[in-house]
């Protein structure tokens, strides 16, 4: 298949969009460069690793067949409605064909100021881009749908933020960048065609299966619902704390994006919340499936015009979706921690014996993902590692009985379910502390590190001593911080 690029999201109209050249910057280098992707997006040659990618990458520099875009939308951010948001430091410069068929979107983060930028400066600073580069690059490699990384770059200039830091550019690729808040734009600023057109231009781009349904809109927000309850779920097997789940970051393709204030547990904790402008905990790491079904909410609101042409059937309709997401996260997430723990054929009985376990490793504040690794490893009886991480042992020993009688319907040997679940059970996560570790080597001129980092996610169920490593206990109280 030829490379193509191409920008159908323009065929919306101007009310979804603004054309916005990215601004020059004095002196690109690079930081990291994705070959694999580039070749999987059958990315031009001669605009990979090379000068002219460089000139690319960091926005100096268009190729004929790049049309840079700043995106339109609204959001609720932490509850409270921003009408007119829109990338303020964002341009999407075109879509190319993957060499599946599959469309993505190809954006550059960092690239100047918007008609969206708020009286923002439209740059980003390294630390923040590396964060995002590193973290997509590893929740790819573990099967979460997410967007990706596909060239990070330094600008030559420093930006200030709390104090003056270097700037960098991210190109990031994903499915698609619109958003529930994208819907909210139409519907608060445009008319019922255009919440239409966006809706059609969805389903044929992210769900052509149900394009023929007899009632295509509620199928559409069913279809996001089910996309969300799965990517949730996911996050939540791996302890991933998103940080920011504002409608304008929640895409209605179902991908994680924007990893601004975003961190990984370590000893387990429900209440766990990294970001420093998180407050109230509104997206701590137990409130983000009811988040996701409160976002939900917002898209079913801008949906309702196309729903019925009486409101009143048109919530009612909408409501039996929204009602129905508890019940599509949990069986989402039944079927990830069954897959942690080897569980065969999974049944709503079986949540029980998870939320059993999850209380326990907070009771005593296990490392999550440590746990996960020991349960896995083989032992003459299953587990037995993994007991060892206990100060207490006695409730997890009768917690492991239920576990072993559970197994038993799976006539699994100890080798072979050790198998299987070292590769349900990733070696290791991106550690908040080693991720700031990268990032202050990358500051200090040392990419070791980030390299290292990114060659070892390529196998994150492959044992890894080092980036497996636990946190030092003066690493504690950590906080993240938005890049903006």
């Amino acid at each position: 298949m030829p490379f193509t690029a191409e920008l159908t999201y323009r065929t919306l109209g101007p009310l979804f969009y603004q054309t916005v050249a990215p601004t020059p910057v004095a002196a690109p280098d690079w930081l990291l460069f994705n070959a694999a992707l580039a070749a999987e997006l059958q990315w031009p040659e001669g605009a990979r690793q090379t000068p002219l990618g460089l000139q690319y990458f960091c926005g100096n520099q268009l190729a004929p067949w790049m049309q840079p875009t700043a995106l339109a939308y609204t959001g609720h951010q932490f509850g409270s409605l921003a009408p007119r948001l829109g990338d303020g430091r964002a341009l999407l410069l075109t879509e190319v064909l993957s060499l599946s068929g599959k469309r993505f979107d190809v954006q550059l983060k960092g690239a100047g100021p918007t008609p969206f930028s708020r009286r923002g400066d439209g740059r980003a600073a390294l630390g923040p881009v590396l964060r995002e580069y590193l973290i997509s690059e590893w929740m790819a490699a573990v099967g979460v749908r997410t967007s990706r990384a596909l060239a990070a770059v330094t600008t030559g200039e420093t930006i200030y933020r709390d104090t003056r830091v270097p700037g960098a550019v991210l190109t990031r690729v994903a499915a698609s960048h619109i958003r529930i808040g994208t819907f909210q734009y139409a519907s608060m600023h445009g008319s019922s065609a255009d919440v239409k057109a966006l809706a059609d231009y969805v389903i044929t781009r992210h769900y052509a299966e149900i394009r023929d349904d007899a009632q295509p809109y509620l199928a559409l927000l069913r279809a996001v619902a089910t996309a969300q309850a799965d990517l949730i779920a996911h996050w939540m097997s791996l302890g991933f704390v998103h940080g920011v789940m504002n409608t304008d970051n929640m895409t209605v393709s179902g991908e994680t994006i924007d990893y601004g204030p975003c961190a990984f547990i370590d000893a387990f904790d429900p209440s766990a919340c990294f970001s420093s402008i998180d407050s109230q905990g509104r997206y701590a790491y137990r409130n983000q499936p009811p988040i996701a079904q409160w976002n939900l909410a917002r898209l079913a609101e801008s949906l309702l015009v196309l729903l019925h042409e009486d409101e009143q059937q048109a919530i009612a309709a909408a409501m039996t979706v929204l009602n129905d997401f508890p019940a599509l996260y949990q069986a989402a997430r039944l079927k990830r921690f069954a897959a942690k723990l080897g569980l065969p054929s999974p049944l709503e009985p079986d949540l029980p014996l998870i939320d059993d376990l999850l209380t326990l490793l907070s009771q005593q504040q296990i490392d999550f993902t440590l746990f996960f690794r020991e349960l896995s490893r083989p032992a003459a009886i299953p587990g037995a590692l993994a007991g060892q991480l206990f100060a207490e042992p006695a409730a997890f020993n009768a917690w492991q009985q239920r576990w072993l009688q559970r197994l038993t319907a799976a006539a699994l040997d100890p080798v072979a379910l050790s198998q299987q679940l070292l590769q349900a059970n990733p070696a290791f996560i991106p550690r908040n502390f080693r991720i700031e570790q990268i990032i202050d080597s990358a500051l200090n001129g040392d990419l070791g590190p980030a390299r290292a980092f990114v060659n070892a996610s390529q196998t994150p169920f492959d044992d890894e001593l080092h980036w497996a490593e636990l946190p030092p206990a003066s690493f504690c109280n950590y906080q993240t911080f938005c890049g903006t």
